[in-house]
Parts: C-alpha cells; structure tokens; sequence
C-alpha cells in the first residue's frame, strides 16, 4: 500500500447488478491506496458477488441486513452511516438511485444513506435505455441537487448485448474521483462527476483541488507554463524486420500523454512525438506521429527549439540491420535465420549535445532492478539535466499507476504510487517550478 489514502475510511455500499463483480477490484485498489474500506452487500448485490470474498479483500466484516440484533441494539446503522469519511455507491442501479432520491429507507443500505451525514458518491451501472429514461434522469437530478455526487456511466457494450451509456467507469477512474473527492488529488474523471455539467476537457487532466499537497498529485497552476515551449516523446518505437514483424517493447504512451496533457493544461504550448500507440491525443496538444527511432529522432530535431524536452518515450535500443522485403518464410530445416542488429539513434544523448539543446531536459529510466544506480548512471552518462525513473518490475508497462523517482545532481525525490494522471502533473509543477 502506498499510502496515498492512509486512514481514510470509505463505506462501500454494493448494488445489484452485473457490474457488481468490479466492486472487488475496487475493494482491493482501496486498500492499496491504504484507505480503511468497509463494506454493505445489498440483497441483489449478493447475487453476484460474495460476502466472504468482500471481506476477505476489505479485511473488515461485511453487513448484509439491517435486522442484525447485536449491532442494531447498538444503532450500528447509525454508525456506519457516520463514521466513514466518504460513502460510495458502486454499482449504483437504477432501482438503487430512485429509492435514494425518493428518501425510501427500506435495508441496511438506504437507511444508512438516509442517515448519513458524509458526502456520497454514486457510481452508476445499467441499460442504456434505462440510463437515458426520464425517471433515472430526474433522479439523477434529484440526488445532485441533494448534494450526491454522480459520475457519467462509461459507453460501450453491455453483458445484455447493448452498446451506449451505462458501463460502470472503471475502478482505477472511480479511485480517482474518490481521491479527488477526499482533497488528496485531482481527478482524471473528475469532469465525469458532480454537478453534470458537459465540459470539453480531455479526461486525461485532472482537475485542481483547492489546497492538496502537489505530492499527492495536484494540478499544476493554471498558466505556470503560459509562453513555454514543451517537447515531448512518448511511446514505443517499432522497428521492422520485414514487412509483418517489428522489433518493439510493452510501452503504452499513457504516462507521455498524461504529462502532455497536464503541460498544455499548464498553459504550455506542447509539441507530443508519439510512437505506434492506440491513445486520443490530449485538448491543446500538437501531435506528430512516428513508428521508428529515427523517425522520432528527426521529429525531435524539427521541432527544436523548445524550453523543455520531456523525453518519456521506451526508444528501442537496436534495429535490424536490414529490412527484408518479403516476409521471412521457415524453410523447414529448423535453423534460425540470422537476425543482424545494431544501434538505434541516442536521442536523449543527442538532445543533452544539441547547440539547440532546451533549458531543461528531463529523461526517463524504466527499469527492472537497481533503479536509482541505473538513473543516475544514464543521467550522467546521457547529459539529461533529470532523469525520472520507474519500477516496471513492479509496475508493468501499460498499467494505471506509477511510482516516479526524480534523480538530479542534487539528489533524488521519490514520488508516492499515484495514477499515471496525478504523477503527470506533479512532474509538471516540479519543472514548472525548475524554469521559473
């Protein structure tokens, strides 16, 4: 666990619906983050995931009914109901969300929402049709006016064969917006939720939370990059051995496009050189496309001069030394045909020597072991002003969270496990505050 939410306690209340199952992988993230969550199972809820394996996760008891004698001599509902820090609502369905907007107090769990006196967040799952009919719409208003928080279902298809509104958001976005919702970071579905206003902005950048810590992921000031020049790589690099295979490695791009995203928020202008990756480009962010090293090296060099180059990017080490033309066929005598390679384009190395070179280069370091010795080792060998290392031993490429490691001349800051989102941003802040 992290530590991102210790002490905080959060009340689960899980609805009856399919999406029910994720509330595990909810419970575990939670517990992760070192938040103390608790869990209320609805009769419907128990259909499709069990007591026991709540517990075993939340490693608290589970409540399944208000007519529990001990704890109910004891108010326990009344307990429940204020002794969290937050109350969240996943799946919340539509039979869920009317009997909470109508004041119905009918089990254990709408009694305690009746009851509480602690913000409550809903999470809502169901049909499309449902989604869209009028009563769920006005409920839904109902219990925003009523000051609950509501995020945006996701689209896509459903286990009832339909496609539209109405997905349960993932669980990585829902901790988010718990995170965003207890002040400890900002939210990259934080426009998903509260008062269900459309906004434009990419879902990549959080939104700020007035007075939370930069560490714990808070964005960046608005315009503290205003007139900045930002360059940034991210991405794998293929490179072709024929014309059906590739030498290549696992990287997403999603921290790159996280960091581009905060940059642009940040008032910056931001320059995104993006590997094969399958990722919307964030609002405000110029993006150009490559497949290769040195398509990304020469993509690099036109689009110097910047003040910052943020080079996020999993370049391949080596190539091919030549391209077949045709694919490479097995001829059936079981020998391997000989697969020549040599050395790829150093950008980062190339960058740190330009005559061009930006105020502030930062470099990146995904390693499997020795972390630190290695990052220091590349920023002295490479020239970068910072390299940003990370644990893809433990965090494996294409995952939601990271833990960064900011190595200097000075010393090295550590960053706490945070969505990829939250660590963009306080990467940002941190340069931000380098070039001020």
């Amino acid at each position: 666990m992290n530590g991102t939410m210790n002490s905080r306690r959060i009340l689960l209340i899980i609805g009856g619906g399919i999406a029910a199952y994720k509330a595990c992988e909810l419970v575990r993230l939670l517990r992760k983050q070192g938040a103390d969550v608790t869990c209320v199972l609805t009769e419907g809820g128990a259909h499709f995931v069990t007591a026991m394996t709540l517990a075993a996760l939340s490693e608290n008891p589970v409540h399944t009914t208000l007519w529990d004698l001990k704890n109910e001599v004891e108010m326990g509902h009344i307990q429940l109901s204020r002794q969290a820090d937050l109350v969240v609502v996943c799946p919340a369905t539509a039979d869920l969300m009317a009997r909470m907007a109508g004041g119905i107090a009918n089990d254990l769990a709408t009694t305690l929402l009746l009851a509480t006196d602690k913000p409550v967040l809903a999470v809502p799952a169901m049909n499309v049709r449902m989604w869209h009919h009028p009563a769920t719409v006005r409920n839904i208003a109902t219990l925003r006016g009523d000051g609950v928080s509501v995020m945006e279902p996701d689209d896509g298809a459903m286990a009832c064969g339909e496609f539209g509104p109405g997905r349960l958001p993932e669980p990585i976005a829902i901790v988010e917006e718990i995170a965003r919702m207890l002040g400890l970071c900002a939210s990259t579905s934080s426009a998903r939720s509260g008062s269900g206003e459309s906004t434009d902005h990419d879902p990549a950048r959080p939104e700020p939370v007035e007075g939370a810590e930069p560490v714990e992921g808070a964005e960046p000031v608005e315009g503290c990059l205003a007139g900045k020049h930002v360059l940034i790589t991210a991405g794998p690099t293929h490179e072709p051995i024929d014309p059906v295979r590739y030498i290549a490695n696992r990287s997403s791009g999603k921290q790159g496009f996280a960091i581009a995203a905060a940059a642009a928020r940040a008032g910056a202008r931001v320059t995104l050189i993006a590997g094969p990756v399958n990722l919307d480009t964030p609002q405000g962010v110029t993006r150009i496309d490559v497949e290769t090293a040195r398509q990304m090296s020469a993509a690099v060099e036109a689009a110097l001069p910047a003040d910052v180059a943020i080079m996020v990017a999993a370049v391949a080490d080596w190539r091919s030394a030549g391209e077949a033309a045709q694919k490479i066929k097995k001829d059936g005598s079981g020998q391997v045909p000989p697969l020549q390679l040599v050395e790829n384009p150093d950008i980062l190395a190339s960058l740190c020597q330009s005559d061009r070179r930006p105020a502030l280069v930062v470099g990146f370091a995904a390693e499997t072991n020795d972390v630190l010795d290695h990052a220091r080792a590349k920023l002295l060998r490479k020239g970068a002003d910072w390299i940003v290392a990370n644990d893809v031993a433990t965090h494996a490429m294409g995952g939601e969270i990271n833990g960064l490691h900011i190595v200097t001349a000075a010393g090295v800051e550590s960053l706490p496990e945070l969505p990829k989102a939250a660590a963009a941003a306080a990467l940002i802040e941190r340069i931000a505050d380098a070039i001020a």
